[in-house]
């Protein structure tokens, strides 16, 4: 256990590299801007180039910033923070009353349990908050969730699944309750869980060349995950898509190409449930990892590219 907890020390220093060097805010609560009626903060839209996600607001210097999850109805929003390096990260969340956003408070679903939150997914019929969780030394690293409620949310409930034996992280949850996931223990590898009545007992892995920190489409007909590009000399991450073929299988991955991932990384993509929006994080040359989001016009591109050369 110590030996597996050295190494997700290392890979969670790694994937959150940075803030060691600046100062910032250690409040739990973060003002926002007053008036903002839009879901997106008042931003306009993007395009086919990606532009930094809500600067200020939410992406800052001084930080890192992943794993955006919004509510169904787009009136919530939970994404993860690192404000240090080398210390676990926490879950944000922000809710949009009387046209105006709240200011940013921690999560804190386990209650303490667990000393790491990250990566929340917010259910497509928004009653449930999927999210990974970990010990302050980067061990136990699991897959909870928490049920809504009234006025909340409840305790916080690690899934029971075969899966959560291994060192895991990354769920993104399709409509019909299937589960994607990273498998730590299992080489970095993208594994999946079928819904079956609300339990997970299998673990199987995906079917794909490559990628981790996967993003699965509702209807489960693209996944997203984020690769060294080996074709890079300086094998930085970049995201790429499969494309579900007519006969099941999974197509070969997909470079979202240049105007998408640049000369840094670029990692833990989602898409948000309007299906207009992918929101990513990139590691600046700041080294900071910053959201940023763009139009799915590019997915839907590559798509369409890919299954007319396939006709």
């Amino acid at each position: 256990m110590k030996k597996v907890g050295f190494i997700l020390t290392i890979v969670f220093s790694v994937f959150f590299s940075s803030c060691n060097t600046k100062k910032q805010n250690s409040k739990d609560s973060v003002s926002l801007t007053p008036t903002i009626e839009s879901p997106y903060f008042g931003q306009n839209p993007p395009g086919l180039i990606p532009e930094i996600f809500a600067p200020g607001i939410i992406s800052m210097s001084g930080r890192s910033e992943m794993g955006v999850s919004f509510s169904p109805d787009l009136d919530e929003i939970y994404f993860t923070v690192q404000k240090e390096y080398g210390v676990p990260a926490d879950i944000y969340f922000s809710k949009l009353e009387d046209k105006k956003w709240t200011p940013f408070k921690k999560s804190n679903f386990t209650k303490g349990k667990k000393t790491g939150e990250m990566e929340p997914n917010v259910s497509y019929d928004g009653n449930k908050i999927y999210f990974t969780a970990y010990n302050a030394d980067f061990t136990d690293t699991s897959i909870w969730y928490v049920n809504r409620l009234n006025n909340g949310w409840s305790d916080a409930i690690k899934i029971d699944s075969p899966f959560n034996e291994d060192e895991v992280m990354t769920s993104t949850v399709a409509k019909n309750g299937d589960i994607f996931y990273t498998n730590l223990s299992k080489k970095f590898r993208t594994y999946y869980s079928p819904n079956m009545n609300g339990k997970y007992p299998k673990n199987l892995e995906a079917e794909i060349e490559f990628g981790d920190h996967a993003f699965i489409s509702p209807s489960q007909d693209y996944l997203i995950v984020d690769s060294r590009n080996r074709e890079d000399k300086n094998q930085k991450a970049d995201l790429y898509v499969y494309f579900k073929k007519k006969d099941g299988s999974w197509s070969k991955p997909i470079n979202l190409g240049i105007t998408v991932n640049s000369t840094f990384d670029e990692t833990v993509a989602t898409v948000t449930p309007d299906g207009k929006y992918l929101i990513f994080s990139r590691r600046t040359e700041g080294d900071e990892l910053n959201l940023y989001w763009v139009s799915t016009e590019v997915i839907s591109k590559l798509k369409m590219a890919y299954f007319k050369k396939e006709q």
